[in-house]
């Protein structure tokens, strides 16, 4: 029904975002959203995502996630990154997994994201000074964080 319904809408009249050529450099701490599909979408924040090239992100996700098992599944993804220096973008394209488990951190699976489109969603009235913030409450979760990016840095590093 909810198809129908769509097929029956008018051509929408609003334009697209403009797209990015590359992706841009964010802030180490920024927290992104990842939205995968079953086929209804599915959104979690995710720590610390790795720029590893002009349209490549690494993730590290906990291999108990649902997530990773609908991007196994439906690996067309989409990831929403808001972060200071005024990134605003959503990274659109393939997930695949790189290593399960990942080296060193067994209970987390290391996913890329080729990224197909980037749109850009900056605006010439508002700017984003920074992005989702949070407050640790456990140093050996953020060792281990740090642990898993340096991870995924020279996995992005014997790429390029």
């Amino acid at each position: 029904m909810v198809a129908e319904a769509r097929e029956r809408q008018e051509p929408s009249t609003v334009s697209d975002h403009p797209e990015l050529d590359a992706l841009p450099e964010w802030p180490l701490d920024t927290i992104a959203v990842l939205v995968t599909t079953d086929p209804a979408p599915h959104a979690i924040p995710v720590s610390w995502p790795v720029r590893a090239g002009d349209r490549r992100i690494l993730l590290s996700l906990k291999s108990d996630r649902g997530s990773l098992a609908r991007l196994r599944e439906r690996p067309e993804v989409a990831l929403l990154i808001l972060g200071g220096g005024n990134v605003a973008l959503a990274a659109r394209g393939t997930a695949t997994v790189l290593a399960d488990p990942m080296p060193g951190a067994d209970d987390y699976t290391a996913v890329a994201i080729d990224v197909e489109v980037i749109d850009d969603h900056r605006q010439s009235a508002f700017a984003v000074t920074t992005g989702i913030q949070r407050s640790v409450l456990d140093d050996s979760e953020l060792r281990y964080l740090e642990k898993r990016v340096a991870t995924l840095k020279a996995m992005a590093a014997e790429r390029n």
